[in-house]
């Protein structure tokens, strides 16, 4: 059947959209007065039943090839477990009103189908059909009853598109993050080995000289932030999934950010990190973890900010029972938008993606553990004078 008209078969409202549209289809199709009444009383009279036991049936009016002719057709559907007979007035009388009239019992759907054939006169044609289809899709409503519904058809039709956009969009996430697990775990191994390889070719002294020497550093060293990055799309995958476990114990903050700072002197050389030791601090931590936001922080103040700069760190004591952590830079600063997206995951400000490298992971990451430890992270930031990241854990 070729669909003109669908309507929602829920109270006694739709039972008057049933007999005008109806009316309205025979009208459109140019047939007598008599012949519009009788096909819209069928109409509503198997309507008023449905609507009687249900309040989820539907009703659908089209057309059907026959040959060389055309029928008009009323479709009725609703749930199998309501059964008519000709007890039933409405039920009883549309079949004497109609020309054919079948009940198919489904496993799911009853579908009641009404037939009245059309004249050869009319002369239909599928460009005609076509034309009455659109008429009926711009029609305006017969009322503010069907206007509500066909907004509400509409809303629950947009409802819809979401709710499977999120669901695609969920669905590749998922798949991301395993491809983002499974490869990385495939590229641990051979960095590993990489490694293990460049170490013992630098021991051998005798049969290298400086020049071969300063190669594998430079492998060495490229080697580390492949393996660096690699860390970091575990830890972000781990993240998305939920696996990411923490080793929480009882750590004394001064001594382990003088620790911190005495690895990072090895590694940012040229900058000095100063450190105003507070009154000393218990907090409950995971240490590795805790020493990864460190180095997160440390290391991208000392990328930002040119040579010879400093680095400050502050810790403070809070009323709120917190302890508040600070590192500052004399760095490039960054733009309002930026301190807007920072922490978000494979975040890159454009200024600074063509002058330095990274994945935008770093502060994503460090903000997820911070957040799992009970405390947040911000930062404040002036262009072409500094960043200051914050950040805060409960005290034990």
């Amino acid at each position: 059947m070729i669909k003109v008209v669908s309507i929602s078969l829920e109270n006694e409202m739709d039972l008057v959209l049933a007999h005008k549209r109806s009316m309205k289809v025979a009208e459109r199709l140019a047939l007598t007065v008599a012949t519009q009444t009788t096909f819209a009383t069928a109409v509503s009279e198997i309507a008023r039943s449905v609507i009687e036991q249900t309040d989820n049936g539907t009703l659908d009016i089209g057309l059907e090839q026959n040959k060389q002719r055309y029928n008009l057709v009323c479709m009725v559907a609703f749930d199998c477990g309501i059964r008519f007979t000709n007890d039933d007035a409405g039920f009883h009388y549309a079949q004497k009103l109609v020309p054919e009239f079948f009940l198919d019992e489904g496993p799911e759907l009853n579908v009641i189908t009404m037939k009245l054939g059309l004249p050869r006169s009319l002369k239909l044609d599928p460009i005609k059909i076509n034309l009455l289809q659109k008429y009926f899709d711009a029609d305006q409503p017969l009322n503010p009853y069907e206007e509500i519904k066909k907004r509400n058809v509409s809303l629950h039709k947009i409802a819809g598109q979401k709710d499977e956009e999120l669901r695609q969009s969920r669905l590749i996430d998922e798949k991301k993050t395993e491809f983002i697990s499974i490869a990385s775990h495939e590229f641990k191994t051979p960095i590993t080995i990489i490694k293990a390889y460049t170490q013992i070719a630098k021991k051998i002294k005798p049969q290298t000289n400086d020049q071969v020497t300063s190669i594998l550093d430079k492998i060495d060293a490229q080697a580390s932030k492949l393996q660096s990055l690699v860390m970091q799309l575990l830890d972000v995958s781990k993240m998305e999934n939920g696996s990411l476990q923490y080793n929480m114990e009882q750590v004394e903050m001064n001594q382990f950010i003088e620790n911190m700072i005495d690895i990072q002197r090895h590694i940012l050389p040229d900058h000095a990190v100063v450190f105003d030791v507070p009154a000393s601090v218990t907090v409950f931590i995971d240490r590795l973890r805790m020493e990864q936001v460190f180095s997160n922080l440390l290391g991208n103040a000392a990328k930002y900010s040119q040579k010879n700069t400093k680095i400050y760190i502050g810790c403070r004591k809070e009323l709120d029972g917190f302890l508040t952590i600070s590192v500052a830079d004399e760095g490039i600063g960054m733009s309002a938008r930026s301190i807007d997206s920072i922490f978000e995951k494979f975040y890159r400000d454009e200024d600074v993606i063509k002058t330095h490298a990274g994945l935008g992971m770093g502060l994503y990451i460090s903000s997820k553990i911070i957040n799992d430890h009970g405390g947040k992270i911000w930062v404040k930031s002036t262009e072409n004078v500094g960043s200051t990241f914050y950040f805060t854990i409960p005290i034990q």
